[in-house]
């Protein structure tokens, strides 16, 4: 039986970055997949240079670009994209409030001051309109405590207490990585030799993002080397944030190298207190293309 899916994020190329495989998987199975993005990133750092002049710019020229980008890349993957607060004309609602300490945070319109009752409405209508299976977002800490994942994390949950018990999704999910495939992904940059492409791998001793976790605490991962294609051409599709440098490696802006998988981890978290759901906990799903719903 098809089931349908919505991932909420907050830039153009998070999607694709965090769930891409899981995306092409499901709709590889005959799924509906719905991202939901809350920002078109007018913060990102441009990394062509003859797109440079995106970059900052007064009018924005970088957010009508990066939804340009989104919709590429979710045609690729086969999914359905959705703008927070988009009012149907063409204006969106909420801007990219940058990194920590950006003076974009202090914007009227960034995405970390919008007021989660109200933006937490639009989204549960939206939940109300589509009936999903599956709702999908970040952990506490935003993967990486960005300000506007945390704020996506904040605002997912804020939709859903908004819901009735009858109108949540059956499955809810938080994005993690266990560690030791952060361990294995490091140790295979090294010997890809990334400085050939102008790339740098982080350092052995460097701490690893909030959302990488011991391994018991992962409760589900899709494998499948099938969406290898539909991934890679997602995040071609998103030229100004990713260097997509071999079929197997990639970076951002930063230029720090980062393997190209066909995994990706998941909690499945309890839709009112997002503690573990209740007998998951540990119980981490190894079978290959298992996807987030039988």
């Amino acid at each position: 039986m098809a089931r349908r899916l919505v991932l909420v994020h907050a830039h153009p190329d998070d999607e694709t970055l965090t769930c891409g495989t899981t995306m092409a998987h499901h709709v590889a199975r005959g799924d509906e997949v719905h991202v939901v993005t809350c920002t078109l990133g007018e913060e990102g750092e441009v990394i062509p240079a003859h797109l440079s002049e995106l970059e900052g710019h007064p009018d924005d020229l970088l957010a009508e670009h990066r939804r340009g980008e989104l919709a590429a890349a979710l045609d690729a993957l086969g999914a359905t994209g959705h703008l927070l607060g988009h009012d149907g004309l063409g204006r969106r609602r909420y801007r990219d409030s940058g990194m920590a300490g950006s003076a974009a945070a202090v914007r009227r319109d960034a995405f970390v001051n919008a007021d989660l009752t109200e933006a937490g409405a639009a989204l549960a209508g939206l939940l109300r309109e589509l009936r999903p299976d599956v709702v999908v977002t970040y952990d506490p800490q935003g993967g990486y405590s960005h300000p506007d994942h945390i704020q996506a994390h904040r605002l997912t949950r804020a939709a859903l207490d908004q819901l009735t018990d009858a109108e949540l999704p059956a499955h809810t999910y938080e994005i993690l990585t266990p560690r030791t495939w952060a361990q294995e992904d490091r140790a295979w940059t090294r010997g890809a030799s990334p400085a050939a492409y102008g790339l740098v791998v982080a350092g052995e001793d460097d701490p690893y993002p909030p959302s990488v976790v011991d391994d018991a605490l992962v409760t589900h991962v899709v494998e499948d080397a099938g969406t290898r294609a539909a991934k890679l051409a997602a995040l071609r599709a998103h030229a100004t944030q990713v260097i997509v440098a071999t079929d197997d490696l990639h970076a951002l802006s930063n230029l720090i190298a980062r393997r190209t998988t066909d995994r990706e981890g998941f909690r499945r978290v309890d839709p009112r207190t997002w503690e573990p759901s209740p007998g998951e906990a540990g119980e981490r799903t190894e079978r290959p293309a298992a996807g987030l719903v039988d």
